[in-house]
């Protein structure tokens, strides 16, 4: 294939700036070093937290997670208890909820007010109580992102929810799956859109480094191509698999990831410092089994 002189120098200026910013980000993160933390989303356990979310946390607990987030908020309620009813469960069993997801959609944004609804503005509340330093979205409507003009206009709702969410003392946060790598707006994928239409400042990115994976996204080029976008991060390993996607999670390391060596890319040019064990497949193990055994891994990793 061949390209035009001024396709290859504008090209060659784009790869030298972002190698210019990475090496910034580098220097940067490695003068601050915030503490990191280890956790759990706790849809890894999700039927095991339908049945007994209180028995489930306390054998968490007590194989040694101190961090977990949540992914049940339905009607004011995580699994079943008010904002402060749950803050009392994780504050006697000794654990912190630095994030939990919660979807941004259509029912929590009135086009017409140009404002946000009570639900959201309620779901904003209840994470203050909890303590969470960011609240997560984990999807993004799929009517928001059929048209370049309808996306860009939500992005700037994300930026409104970052506001709303500083007024709180958290910040907002985008959680990826797969699509946004494999669907395109305007010759970009969502996913460069996301990041450039969202200000660093008010929406943080959660970087799922296995959702992206049959996307075709690859987390170590993500990171290097955004450095420092990244506070917190989805560990996960992934494997082949027959299901629709091709791919499944598996205990971390067993499976063609990297996971290791990406974790270690986040924290030292990524500005990870969450990070949050995701596991949602078993392949014929326990749930419960796999989630004592990733955490250690991360910890004979340092984590």
């Amino acid at each position: 294939m061949t390209i035009s002189r001024r396709a290859f120098v504008k090209q060659t200026a784009l790869t030298a700036a972002s190698a210019t910013l990475f090496s910034k980000s580098l220097l940067a993160i490695g003068k601050h070093k915030p503490a990191l933390l280890t956790g759990l989303q706790l849809y890894s356990v999700r039927d095991d937290m339908k049945l007994d979310p209180l028995g489930t946390l306390k054998k968490l607990a007590a194989m040694g997670y101190k961090y977990v987030e949540h992914a049940n908020y339905i009607d004011r309620k995580f699994y079943g208890w008010s904002a402060k009813e749950f803050r009392k469960v994780l504050d006697d069993l000794g654990l912190v909820m630095p994030s939990g997801h919660t979807v941004l959609n259509k029912q929590h944004w009135d086009e017409g007010k140009k404002e946000f609804t009570d639900a959201w503005k309620y779901t904003v509340d209840d994470a203050a109580v909890l303590g969470q330093q960011y609240v997560i979205s984990p999807w993004l409507d799929e009517s928001w992102r059929k048209e370049y003009d309808t996306l860009l206009r939500y992005m700037d709702v994300f930026n409104r929810s970052g506001e709303l969410c500083q007024k709180a003392g958290m910040q907002f946060g985008y959680h990826n799956h797969h699509f946004e790598f494999n669907e395109s707006l305007n010759n970009s994928t969502l996913y460069d859109l996301i990041l450039q239409h969202t200000d660093p400042k008010l929406v943080v990115q959660q970087l799922d480094i296995g959702n992206m994976y049959s996307g075709g996204g690859r987390a170590l080029d993500v990171i290097k191509k955004y450095p420092g976008r990244f506070p917190s991060m989805h560990v996960k390993d992934e494997i082949k698999s027959s299901n629709a996607e091709g791919y499944e999670s598996t205990i971390l390391g067993k499976g063609i990831i990297e996971t290791r060596k990406v974790v270690e890319l986040g924290v030292s040019a990524g500005g990870t410092v969450h990070l949050i064990i995701e596991q949602e497949s078993y392949q014929g193990r326990k749930p419960i089994d796999d989630m004592k055994e990733d955490l250690g891994i991360m910890k004979s990793w340092g984590y």
